[in-house]
């Protein structure tokens, strides 16, 4: 691969990161299958173009956007703790109406962004590709320590241990209900945020931004746990996103050896399947290679 093209890899993997440690939230802290992020992704790229297209501070435009995803979230969590629906179907309902929220935001299905001011904008004469990457660092850096400190003040213990053993920290006077209600905001405001970073990197809003979401944070999260996770919350955290940067550099090599853009959310979908099935695949060769142990033993 092409030095220029790993750098844009990485820096996509820094920026979909975000959305990993927001599905880490959601589906290993919270222990909530929460979809709707395939709508407050481009829900966050949707405010984000549309402030920026209308003259306002890009930096004013993520901030918006990031709330509008936590609301986003929060309108997830009030269907399930309130009306007791499934958390499965709460996703899909969110991510289903965001799609009419996000078109009417933008009033059509696409908003370019070019020769508008980013925050990718580089500043005091530094090369764009070095200012791009250090200030993702520096987000997702902050990020990752914001929420590791959060993790462990009393507020962030209750808010794992809803997910771990829901009944015995009810038994403890905590209220679940909040606790999902503020896990879903933070995990869907990261994912607007997320969004929002996006189309300012890309140059464009899209409204079909959010398709696959789901599948490539899931992947992501997968890949981090089973190369780099340990018992250890900030260990966990950095692998959310250094399994962004591997999946992302996986996609971009496939595609970099000529498989056609057509068939990208199949291999997705691959990927993901060989990371579900590796442990027990890893359990069934060191099973057959015990018995061809025993066997060579006892003959």
């Amino acid at each position: 691969m092409e030095a220029l093209l790993f750098l844009e890899t990485v820096e996509q993997g820094l920026i979909y990161g975000i959305v990993v440690l927001g599905v880490y939230l959601s589906f290993r802290v919270l222990n909530y299958a929460d979809l709707s992020v395939d709508g407050t992704l481009p829900l966050g790229a949707a405010v984000a173009a549309s402030m920026i297209v209308a003259g306002y501070n890009p930096w004013i435009a993520t901030l918006v956007a990031t709330l509008a995803g936590g609301i986003g979230g929060l309108f997830t969590g009030y269907l399930h703790t309130k009306f007791r629906i499934d958390p499965l179907l709460t996703g899909i309902l969110t991510m289903t109406g965001l799609y009419s929220v996000n078109l009417q935001v933008m009033g059509k299905a696409n908003i370019p962004l070019l020769g508008y001011e980013v925050v990718f904008a580089s500043p005091f004469g530094l090369r764009g590709e070095v200012f791009t990457l250090g200030l993702l660092l520096l987000i997702v850096s902050i990020l990752v320590i914001s929420i590791y400190k959060f993790l462990g003040t009393e507020i962030g213990v209750a808010l794992r241990a809803t997910g771990n053993n829901q009944r015995m920290i009810t038994c403890l006077g905590v209220n679940t209900d909040n606790m999902k209600l503020l896990g879903l905001v933070i995990s869907n405001a990261m994912v607007s945020l997320s969004g929002a970073l996006i189309c300012q990197y890309q140059g464009f809003a899209d409204v079909g931004l959010g398709i696959g979401t789901i599948v490539g944070g899931l992947a992501s999260l997968i890949i981090g746990e089973m190369l780099f996770s340990k018992d250890s919350i900030f260990r966990d955290l950095v692998s959310m996103v250094l399994g962004s940067i591997i999946f992302r550099l996986i996609i971009a090599l496939v595609l970099w050896l000529g498989l056609p853009p057509a068939y990208l959310k199949l291999m997705t979908a691959f990927i993901v399947i060989i990371c579900l099935t590796a442990p027990d695949i890893k359990a069934g060769v060191k099973f057959i290679k015990k018995r061809g142990n025993s066997y060579a033993e006892n003959s």
